[in-house]
């Protein structure tokens, strides 16, 4: 009856400490974000994580990017590290959730034993007994259990760290997923605008040939002089060398948009899209809270939930450990015997509780140094927060101008052709001279490519806000 007692205190104690856990819990930190993200009014439209985040395929419209992007998706060499990254987590995961169970060994031995002549044992075999006294065999088999009581928690936090990670790998593989299709995007339509501009540069030699072709019939007939040959020839001469550097340009990007897509240096297929590039998205405004889906912000977020957890766990180093140990089986002098039940039988029960007392301050230390880890974590998560804020205003900002800059460019470029045109007239009628020529179509070139200039920068400012609000993957 008193050792029933004893018994039964024994495991209310063991509920009572086990139902003890050290460490916070985890909370957010006050971001205190702002109402608006700079230049909104703040009047918003029924967004949320789920209504502004859109996969690529949902965005955007031209065919031949989606079939690129497809190809990235499943060859960049980023994305596929960041695959085995969270396969690798969710291995570590797995083992995690197992730490709550005993270990349990099967171990078969068997022991085999001659004493020497001049031992105990051999001094009594030679005072009469046989010689296969001084010889003894044990065979044993048994089952060992082995348990590691989770006291203060310090195995559930260790699965909280594991959990934490493996999310923190998923979003992390959705971040750099949302970054290559910015990267992809940005490449594919940055090589549309060069062959715009390679377009724009060959008229540009073509007018300019033109001129230079009267301007030798003009010269032979003494109506134009050297100075103004040696110019339109110059000109000329430009003009090659801005097709020299298009084209040069067009072969980095190319290469570059293959890198990307995991493929070897070759050309790149490309096209504009019939009826628009992308899906517009709401100019209604964002509330900033958006911000926490961006998935490289929600890894960070998971990355301070892992930095907490392991707080707990350096804190539960300081305290005492509980180990309880089983083993069983059967053990026998004599092969024979080995399963002779229950006389072969054996158990063995023990428990143990260890407390650190002198570490040298390495356990202290471990702790201190994980808050401070968990302190460094939530300034990251607040950066990636201030960080987002700043990308998405810029974006919103950068989407406005751009429509403005390129309706001026695109006026400025009209009324430039109008001068080239007048211009032409003019010098084939020899109303005008050679340096009003060149300066108008020198003009009006630029105006040309800075009108495709505009024309990127406004797809750019589109992709950078997709990629702002959290962008998409598959």
């Amino acid at each position: 009856m008193r050792l029933k007692f004893k018994y039964i205190c024994s495991v209310c104690l063991f509920l009572i400490v086990t139902s003890c856990k050290v460490g916070r819990h985890y909370s957010r930190p006050q971001l205190e974000l702002p109402n608006s993200f700079k230049g909104e009014a703040g009047l918003f439209g029924n967004h949320s994580a789920d209504t502004v985040i859109l996969k690529p395929a949902k965005f955007f419209k031209n065919k031949t990017l989606l079939i690129l992007l497809d190809s990235a998706f499943s060859k960049n060499s980023d994305l596929l590290t960041a695959v085995k990254n969270l396969e690798l987590a969710e291995s570590r995961l797995r083992v995690a959730k197992l730490d709550f169970l005993p270990d349990l060994n099967l171990r078969l031995n068997n022991n085999y034993t001659k004493a020497s002549k001049n031992s105990a044992v051999g001094q009594s075999a030679a005072l009469g007994q046989s010689p296969s006294h001084r010889e003894s065999q044990d065979y044993n088999a048994s089952l060992g259990l082995n348990w590691d009581v989770d006291i203060w928690g310090k195995i559930r936090r260790g699965k909280e760290e594991a959990v934490a990670a493996y999310l923190e790998s998923g979003e992390a593989r959705k971040a750099v997923q949302t970054k290559l299709v910015m990267d992809v995007a940005k490449g594919y339509y940055n090589l549309l605008i060069l062959d715009e501009q390679h377009k724009v540069a060959m008229e540009s030699k073509n007018l300019s040939d033109s001129t230079l072709a009267i301007t030798r019939v003009q010269y032979q007939i003494d109506e134009a002089s050297q100075l103004g040959l040696s110019q339109v020839e110059a000109q000329v001469k430009e003009n090659q060398v801005l097709l020299s550097q298009i084209e040069q340009n067009i072969s980095i990007q190319e290469n570059a948009l293959n890198v990307l897509c995991g493929s070897f240096a070759s050309g790149v297929e490309r096209e504009l899209s019939v009826g628009g590039e992308f899906n517009v998205i709401p100019s209604d405004g964002y509330p900033v809270s958006v911000l926490t889906a961006r998935p490289d912000i929600k890894a960070l977020e998971y990355s301070l939930i892992a930095a907490n957890a392991r707080v707990g766990i350096a804190q539960a180093n300081m305290y005492p450990a509980l180990n309880i140990s089983l083993t069983g089986g059967v053990n026998a002098l004599e092969a024979s015997d080995w399963f002779s039940v229950p006389a072969s039988l054996f158990g063995t029960v023990a428990g143990s509780i260890t407390q650190p007392i002198f570490q040298k301050g390495k356990l202290k230390a471990a702790y201190n140094q994980a808050k401070i880890e968990r302190e460094k974590s939530v300034i990251a998560f607040r950066k990636g927060i201030l960080d987002g804020y700043a990308q998405v205003s810029d974006a919103l900002k950068n989407r406005l101008e751009t429509r403005k800059q390129l309706l001026f460019a695109k006026e400025r470029e009209e009324a430039l052709w109008r001068g080239v045109r007048s211009a032409d007239v003019l010098y084939k009628a020899g109303a005008t001279n050679y340096l009003d020529v060149i300066s108008v179509q020198s003009n009006y070139l630029q105006a040309r490519l800075q009108v495709a200039s505009f024309i990127k920068d406004q797809a750019v400012s589109n992709i950078e806000l997709y990629y702002a609000l959290g962008g998409g993957w598959k």
